[in-house]
């Protein structure tokens, strides 16, 4: 069979699930329909934006669609119609069998994380956050279960001791449209040989889960050591941003915390306490020594340094 040959309906709608398509359309091959989110209002204005996907593939003349609910009948009476071979996945949501298992080749997702670990809706999240130095993409067959489903590839990349969820994102989106190709490849010549996760999980391993980020999990909770707390920040920045609050002129506000450093130290007397001289510097008490606020805003403001920040106000 030629690339062109090959019918595929890929599924997306951020901007990490534009670069794979690009990547399948720039090598030939033949995407017949593009499902994605619906348009949502955005920005001080609330205008109806669509989503990154639909826009790249409206820009290529690619059938849009956009369901509801994915087990409509006319969804899938539509979708259908494309009679596709594959269905390629990437940063979309979680597919009901009646889906997923339509193409004859089946359909496979780009996940960004090693699988078996981190498994869910934020894996890069999640492996900044609990400090880990390597993390990577994987291609892999949907089944019944979340993320579970038989891996076809790997590539790994390291997490560096400056990187953040943003940098980490876009390592993985640069890598994943590669991967997710090089899978497309092998389905289109036969080259499969998918490994079932269960090979891959001793019985000493941990797994590590990636489950959705809710606002409970971004606060700092100064209880807890200054190297955990600086990773929370790490891998909540830049979005949805780690946060505590802070008096300032006897109101209790909101701050979001988007770098920071941690500082060991012994003897510290009582957790959560503010340390600054209004001008160069605040760190906050921790259980084992402060956390050094570097980048961060203070609701209702923009997002500026700490010595901007102490310019104008004074805590």
């Amino acid at each position: 069979m030629e690339k062109s040959e090959l019918r595929i309906v890929y599924m997306g709608t951020p901007d990490f699930a534009v670069g794979p398509l690009k990547v399948l359309i720039e090598r030939g091959f033949n995407v017949v329909a593009v499902v994605t989110g619906a348009d949502k209002p955005q920005g001080r204005g609330r205008k109806i934006i669509p989503t990154p996907v639909k826009t790249f593939a409206l820009e290529h003349n690619i059938p849009v669609l956009q369901p509801e609910k994915l087990k409509a009948p006319d969804f899938l009476e539509e979708l259908k119609s494309y009679n596709a071979d594959l269905q390629v996945v990437v940063a979309f949501r979680m597919l009901p069998e009646v889906v997923w298992a339509m193409p004859r080749f089946g359909t496979f997702n780009l996940h960004a994380a090693l699988l078996p670990q981190y498994r869910g809706a934020a894996p890069i999240n999640w492996a900044v956050i609990n400090g880990e130095t390597k993390t990577g993409v994987t291609t892999f067959f949907l089944d019944k279960d979340i993320d579970t489903g038989k891996i076809i590839l790997q590539k790994e990349v390291d997490i560096l001791p400056e990187d953040n969820a943003g940098t980490v994102h876009d390592k993985l989106m640069e890598i994943g449209q590669e991967l997710v190709s090089q899978t497309v490849e092998m389905i289109l010549t036969g080259d499969v040989k998918a490994l079932a996760q269960s090979e891959l999980i001793a019985s000493d391993t941990v797994l590590k889960p990636a489950p959705k980020i809710f606002k409970e999990d971004c606060k700092l909770d100064f209880s807890k050591g200054c190297e955990s707390l600086k990773n929370l920040v790490r891998g909540l920045s830049p979005y949805p941003a780690a946060f505590t609050t802070i008096n300032v002129k006897g109101k209790e506000m909101s701050l979001k915390v988007f770098e920071a450093v941690a500082e060991k130290a012994e003897n510290v007397s009582e957790v959560g306490k503010i340390f600054t001289d209004n001008k160069n510097f605040i760190k906050i008490s921790c259980s084992d020594g402060y956390l050094q606020l570097i980048d961060i805003q203070l609701e209702g403001k923009k997002r500026m340094s700490v010595k901007d920040f102490l310019r104008g106000v004074s805590i």
